[in-house]
């Protein structure tokens, strides 16, 4: 087992990655920044640095980008989940970007509806970071990208290989002999990621910062999960601490357990070794390791706690969920149930 001082990446450390994506070079997006924390990620760069290594049934990741950078339009086949640790940003989606958006602040989660082109762009004033969950191992082995996205890169001398590696021709980089580009998806195929209206997700997909800190008041509020407030079973369980519902006392990790904070200053001591959390920092507890989570300093302090479930990746449950009956009222809609209900 690694020490715990090898599995906590400070904010101040993250090593960024500027050509992760095909858009690394498209006006208006070639400013981003990609960090993969924990895990392989969906980087489709050699450049791409991975912070700690360890397979812990997900992918901690984040996006830093200055004001008016935006990501473009991707899906991805398992959970993408995102809060915002920094700054103020806009979240839309739908092929063109136009079927909803809203505005996440500081502390704000947004569990992505699985299935649907998604994107983001920093809408503050400074540069802001927004922090990554993705469901499995491999995090879905990558990103979908809107045919126009493509396109674009290519016109600006990225070309994304069948093989999922960009091939920069700035760089004097050319696709090999023995590798295709990656192909467009067609009509048909693009009728299989809804349009969904904004009033189907900011209900069951988008928690509130404020309102995790006053449910978070006694106990740990549950964020995400099967009996969470945003229901699902992505592989991952995620509750929000506060002050009033710190971990004071030592558990042990009967999974893999990564902490975050939203806000404040955290003091976590694991199996003997204590240290401070701020925004921006991760840190990852080990099965069998005992932890302790508690802010370190007054005024308001929240933390996102993830922890690793029994789930067998998000495709295979969702699969589950339609076979057997579909999901309840409030629960996540997979890709076919979604497709269903927006497109018929």
């Amino acid at each position: 087992m690694s020490p715990i001082q090898s599995r906590i990446v400070r904010y101040g450390e993250l090593k960024p990655c500027k050509t992760a994506f095909i858009d690394a070079h498209t006006p208006g997006s070639d400013q981003k920044e990609n960090f993969t924390i924990i895990g392989g990620g969906v980087s489709e760069s050699p450049d791409q640095h991975v912070h700690i290594t360890d397979q812990i049934g997900f992918n901690i990741g984040a996006a830093g980008q200055p004001p008016k950078c935006r990501n473009s339009l991707h899906s991805h086949t398992t959970a993408e989940v995102f809060f915002v640790a920094k700054g103020r940003w806009r979240f839309f989606w739908g092929l063109h970007g136009t079927a909803g958006e809203f505005i996440a602040e500081e502390g704000d989660i947004f569990n992505i509806p699985t299935g649907i082109f998604r994107g983001f762009e920093n809408v503050g004033q400074d540069y802001g970071m927004i922090m990554a969950i993705l469901g499995g191992d491999d995090a879905g082995g990558g990103v979908t990208w809107a045919p126009h996205v493509i396109e674009e890169a290519q016109a600006h001398g990225l070309v994304l290989g069948e093989n999922g590696v960009l091939y920069d021709s700035k760089k004097g980089e050319s696709l090999p002999h023995n590798v295709n580009p990656m192909p467009l998806l067609t009509e048909e195929q693009l009728k299989a990621f809804p349009e969904v209206p904004v009033e189907d997700v900011i209900p069951g997909y988008v928690a509130r910062y404020w309102d995790l800190m006053a449910l978070s008041a006694k106990r740990p509020a549950k964020v995400i999960g099967e009996d969470a407030l945003l229901k699902d079973k992505p592989g991952f369980e995620v509750d929000f601490l506060s002050r009033g519902s710190a971990v004071e006392a030592s558990v042990n990790a009967a999974k893999p357990v990564v902490l975050m904070p939203a806000s404040g200053h955290w003091r976590i001591t694991v199996d003997g070794f204590e240290t401070t959390l701020s925004v921006g920092d991760t840190a990852l507890v080990l099965p069998g390791e005992s932890y302790s989570a508690a802010p370190s300093m007054t005024g308001a302090a929240g933390l996102y706690r993830i922890t690793a479930t029994d789930e067998i990746g998000r495709a295979h449950v969702e699969l589950h969920q339609v076979v057997h009956g579909g999901c309840t009222d409030g629960a996540r809609m997979s890709p076919p149930a979604m497709r269903e209900k927006f497109i018929g």
